[in-house]
């Protein structure tokens, strides 16, 4: 909805500090802010129902970025309990896989000394280590729109009105959305953030950088058997069932009491419009690498998201007037080490010390120079700069091809230098499909519902959530065009791109082809607005406390 005169003005709160975002970037800068000085207002913003609610990651984690920020966390009790204790790299075939020797592993690949964890419970975790300093945190408030003062600078964010119908008129429930004004606002909404977006366009914060690109993760849970399972085991694997030319790759995880967190990555620069994400990953399950170790057991969570993987090269300018970018939202994911939340963590402290220091000195609303200009000298950009080659390695020679060559990469990187300087990434994402017409279709796996599941079936697992009587979140701003290029050139990839079965062309009916939108379904992950091949699709947050409720991803 648009403010008119025929609606209730906003109520306005102030602050010193609005986060945008209760991720690890997010949460680290609001303690931060407080660790440095414990006199400042400052408010954390949550889309999610509750802290932890939309997160999902792997997830190893770094505990590089926890020991700077809390020293104190190894001595108290906390969600982060099972280390890393063997580490495998793995080569699938078709039937078979080859193990590749640790010794191969360029040092920074190796997982000893990580952790295993669920992110949503650090982030719960994290979240009232920030209450505990007095930091306000608002669950189920989504950020829907930026607030600029006369001179164009940030002067903090709005929430979205709630009660709204489908039609955009209001309900007897309606509810305005509320300002919330701040000297400095700080976005940490992950990857593909509506207002990073927003921000990237209006402030030109992307140019001069290479496209960022992006994978697609998916993820489920799993209770397995006792004897099968090893806390603290790590695998990595690569190859089958994706093709040489298309990058991606995959994770088992051995977490605490009986749970195996699996997931499949791929990079969303293939070219193939008949690949589906989501039933590849079904289909890895099946490899006799990988399915023993799920036989008995039972799939008790699914999710997916989109991960940022451009790296070094695809970092935005990270500031503007009256604010900054920290954690995905800058695309700060070590994409080779599959680990983003340290760094998420190291650029929110980063960016707290900044915002706290400009405070200090009597500033408000402008730009935070001294984080744009310090962070590739900072361990975020050193952990950047030494894996920058491997993603246009592999996007550039295929998996095989990329992975030895990214390896020898990282491996002179460790050394000071490489032989690659800085490579291009090329193209964004979406403009890497190719028309149906020179692809071949590929056959979907068979749904079992012991092993592999369809999508309804695994959306039903993410617990979605969504007033079914809102506004459509998953804005078509051409129809005529969707039908055109994305159905009649391309197939309809979104049907199968979407790993929630939001996206349907209905092929037989009076005005077939008709393009079906089944927004609560949605799981957030924001495929489409990065894949579409026509940018065609926006995603725009719904009403808070919407979309995925995960408890332990």
């Amino acid at each position: 909805m648009n403010e008119t005169a025929d609606l209730p003005e906003r109520e306005s709160m102030e602050f010193d500090v609005v986060v945008v975002g209760a991720g690890p970037a997010g949460l680290a800068a609001a303690i931060r802010l407080k660790q440095v000085n414990p006199e400042l207002s400052v408010v954390v913003l949550e889309k999610g129902s509750e802290v932890g609610a939309h997160i999902l990651s792997g997830a190893v984690i770094d505990p590089i970025g926890l020991d700077r920020l809390l020293p104190e966390w190894r001595d108290q009790e906390t969600p982060i309990q099972t280390e890393v204790t063997v580490d495998h790299f793995v080569w699938l075939g078709p039937a078979g896989s080859l193990r590749l020797p640790n010794f191969l592993m360029p040092p920074l690949m190796s997982n000893h000394g990580n952790y295993i964890v669920s992110l949503g419970e650090v982030c719960r975790w994290l979240a009232e280590k920030a209450e505990a300093l007095g930091v306000e945190v608002f669950p189920g408030f989504a950020a829907s729109e930026v607030l600029h003062d006369d001179q164009g600078s940030v002067v903090g964010v709005a929430t979205g009105d709630m009660g709204v119908a489908r039609d955009g008129t209001p309900k007897p429930s309606f509810q305005r959305g509320m300002a919330l004004l701040a000297k400095y606002t700080l976005v940490a909404e992950g990857a593909r953030g509506s207002l990073t977006e927003q921000l990237i366009a209006r402030y030109s914060l992307a140019d001069g950088r290479e496209p960022q690109k992006f994978g697609l993760g998916l993820k489920e849970l799993w209770e397995v058997e006792p004897a099968k399972h090893r806390p603290g085991l790590v695998q990595h694997t690569f190859g089958w069932p994706l093709d040489n030319a298309t990058g991606g790759g995959s994770f088992l995880y051995h977490l605490g009491e009986n749970l195996v967190a699996i997931g499949f990555v791929v990079h969303l620069g293939y070219k193939n419009p008949y690949l589906s994400p989501f039933e590849e990953f079904q289909r890895f399950k099946t490899h006799p690498f990988i399915r023993p170790t799920l036989e008995g057991g039972r799939r008790i969570a699914y999710g997916a998201r989109a991960i940022t993987e451009g790296g070094f090269q695809s970092v935005p300018k990270l500031t503007f007037p009256g604010g900054a970018l920290v954690g995905c939202a800058a695309g700060f994911v070590n994409v080779p080490r599959i680990k983003g939340s340290h760094n998420a963590i190291l650029s929110g402290m980063l960016a707290a010390e900044h915002v706290a220091d400009a405070i200090a000195a009597g500033r408000a609303h402008d730009e935070i120079v001294e984080y744009e200009t310090g962070w590739r000298d900072s361990q975020v950009g050193k952990d950047l700069r030494r894996v920058r080659n491997v993603k246009p390695l592999w996007s550039k020679f295929g998996t095989l091809g990329g992975v030895a060559l990214g390896g020898l990469d990282m491996w002179t990187n460790t050394l000071g230098f490489s032989l690659f300087g800085t490579l291009s990434h090329g193209s964004p994402d979406y403009a890497t499909t190719l028309p149906a017409s020179d692809c071949r279709p590929i056959a979907p796996p068979k749904f079992d519902g012991t092993i592999t599941f369809d999508r309804l079936s695994s959306v039903f697992l993410a617990n979605t959530a969504h007033d079914e009587d809102q506004p459509v979140h998953l804005r078509v701003a051409d129809m005529a065009l969707q039908k055109a290029s994305e159905h009649d050139v391309y197939g309809g990839p979104s049907a199968r791109y979407c790993p929630a079965g939001v996206y349907e062309w209905m092929e037989e009916g009076e005005n077939a082809p008709r393009y079906q939108i089944n927004a609560a379904n949605c799981v957030h992950c924001k495929t489409c607005d990065i894949d579409d091949p026509n940018q065609n699709i926006t995603w725009v947050p719904p009403e808070g406390g919407s979309g995925p409720n995960y408890p332990n991803m």
